[in-house]
């Protein structure tokens, strides 16, 4: 009895029996589809974010004050100057306009310098008849705001310093806002009149689409001047400096001068730590895909116990064929059969309903994966390492899985199992 003869017997069996064949494949492919779904999900979100932080570019960086609690603060750790001592009071210092202000009048270095005030972010934007949903973002900025933070404008003009020292009430709508209120005809919603939190605004620019991800949608905003913003009285409590350098190859450099620059204007003793975080554009965006690589880790950990899970329903469903085909490995074992044809007969199967499971899983993973991500407005991904991983471990399940019963049936005494009722 050759290999062949052995793998093409398994084959039959698997086949003949289609309902526990089906049931078994269906637990492990529901592992694995748990598994491939949520990384497919995640790659492309990665994906995402990585396009929609480039768009700023390496070379840029944000001037933040430091507050009490901050998330992933490492500013204060073996990196720090330990002759520079740490004041309470200097916490919780938000950056006032004049500061902002002062800072881009005293920073001289070959880089732009945006000053912006977040806004509310849950306004509902009103042109006759249409309207958004109601969580458009706006944001406040001035005449460098759309260079620093990467947007282009497809229709109409920038903010001024005029519009920005008046605080009058213009703006330019992100992509996916003018879409929403004129359709196809949204170049020519410049000069149109705009309802934004029961204002008027005169719409100055449409800007061009940066796509979105999960966590950042930078076409459903609207931009105004950063004094509109604190008219409104539903800015941050914040100012919010961005920088962008004109070559990556002046970043630190200019890092370097805008700290030296930024702790005289907050009148900084020498021995003085800072108030305030200088954060890289790269640095926010490892940080939001450190996020999604530990909810990534534990997908992979929630996928593994749930193949364990199917590797145990496997082995018990192989016992039951064992006992099932007793007089049948009897009958092999009387015309010639060896042990080991007996052991690749069953481990054949185990392996073949293991790449079954694999098969159909990835398929769904992939899909319900990508569905996921679209719905998110995430790119398209494939894990191509997981999906040869997700292979390679359910060969492993199917192997292990089999071991148990192949043995067992391997030493049935023949003239017993032929007996055996």
């Amino acid at each position: 009895m050759t290999i062949k003869d052995s793998f093409s017997l398994a084959y039959r069996t698997v086949r003949s029996n289609r309902l526990r064949t089906g049931i078994t494949v269906a637990i492990i492919a529901f592992g694995i589809m748990a598994l491939i779904g949520i990384i497919t999900a995640i790659q492309a979100m990665n994906e995402g974010l990585r396009n929609s932080f480039s768009t700023m570019g390496a070379n840029g960086f944000t001037i933040s004050y430091k507050e009490r609690f901050r998330f992933n603060d490492d500013n204060d750790n073996g990196d720090a100057d330990k002759t520079k001592k740490a004041k309470k009071s200097n916490l919780d210092k938000p950056i006032q306009l004049n500061e902002a202000e002062t800072f881009k009048e005293k920073f001289h270095y070959p880089a732009a310098v945006s000053i912006s005030l977040g806004g509310y972010s849950n306004y509902e934007i009103h042109y006759e008849d249409k309207k958004t949903n109601p969580n458009v973002r706006m944001n406040g900025g001035d005449e460098n705001y759309l260079a620093v933070n990467g947007f282009t404008i497809e229709a109409g003009r920038n903010l001024t310093p005029a519009d920005v020292h008046s605080g009058r009430n213009v703006c330019l709508l992100g992509s996916d806002v003018a879409t929403k209120l004129f359709g196809q005809l949204k170049d020519k919603a410049v000069d149109k009149f705009v309802n934004v939190g029961g204002k008027p605004y005169r719409v100055i620019g449409i800007l061009k689409s940066k796509g979105s991800s999960a966590l950042l949608r930078a076409d459903n905003v609207i931009i105004t001047s950063y004094n509109n913003v604190r008219a409104t009285g539903f800015g941050a409590s914040s100012f919010l400096i961005g920088v962008l350098a004109d070559d990556i190859s002046l970043v630190d450099g200019a890092v370097n001068e805008a700290t030296a620059v930024f702790r005289s204007v907050r009148k900084l003793l020498p021995t003085d730590t800072d108030n305030f975080v200088i954060e890289k554009s790269d640095k926010l965006a490892a940080t939001f895909i450190s996020l999604l690589g530990s909810i990534q880790a534990a997908a992979a950990a929630i996928g593994l116990i749930t193949l364990i899970g199917a590797a145990i329903g496997l082995m018990n469903i192989m016992l039951v064929s064992v006992n099932e085909r007793t007089r049948e490995v009897g009958l092999i074992k009387a015309l010639g059969g060896k042990r080991s044809n007996i052991r690749q007969q069953f481990l054949f199967e185990s392996v073949i309903i293991s790449l079954l499971g694999a098969l159909f899983g990835i398929v769904l993973g992939v899909i319900i994966g990508n569905v996921f991500a679209m719905l998110l407005k995430a790119g398209f991904a494939i894990p191509w390492a997981w999906v040869i991983a997700g292979i390679i471990i359910c060969s492993g399940v199917g192997l292990l899985a089999g071991i148990w019963p192949a043995v067992k049936a391997s030493r049935l005494n023949p003239i017993t199992a032929l007996r055996y009722e």
